[in-house]
């Protein structure tokens, strides 16, 4: 059926189809949205009570091999997560490479990941 031969009747049956369709998606798209929500909530809680029977310390500072490393006395890290030692082994110095990689390009060398 062309639409310049579109009649109010076929029209008004084209409308009831389409809204019917509309009401139908919309319908089951929430269904499967609440599907999906409910098991990414189950998953969530098989995995918290998973990892609460495996792992029976759960905060960091619970941890004894942590104390030992922040102990005031003997630790490793006595001077505390914001001491000299920490910083000098968790921070690190940018070194651009950037112009090395220009000339390797420019020679024809084909970089990639």
């Amino acid at each position: 059926m062309s639409i310049a031969k579109f009649n109010r009747r076929g029209f008004m049956k084209a409308c009831g189809i389409m809204a019917g369709y509309a009401v139908l998606t919309v319908n089951m798209t929430g269904e499967a949205f609440a599907a999906a929500m409910a098991f990414v909530g189950l998953r969530q809680k098989q995995v918290y009570d998973a990892d609460a029977n495996v792992y029976k310390i759960r905060k960091s500072q619970d941890n004894p091999m942590i104390k030992k490393l922040y102990d005031k006395k003997h630790g490793f890290l006595h001077e505390g997560p914001c001491g000299h030692m920490s910083h000098r082994l968790l921070h690190t110095e940018y070194t651009d490479r950037s112009a090395r990689l220009a000339s390797l390009k420019e020679k024809g060398f084909k970089l990639g990941l």
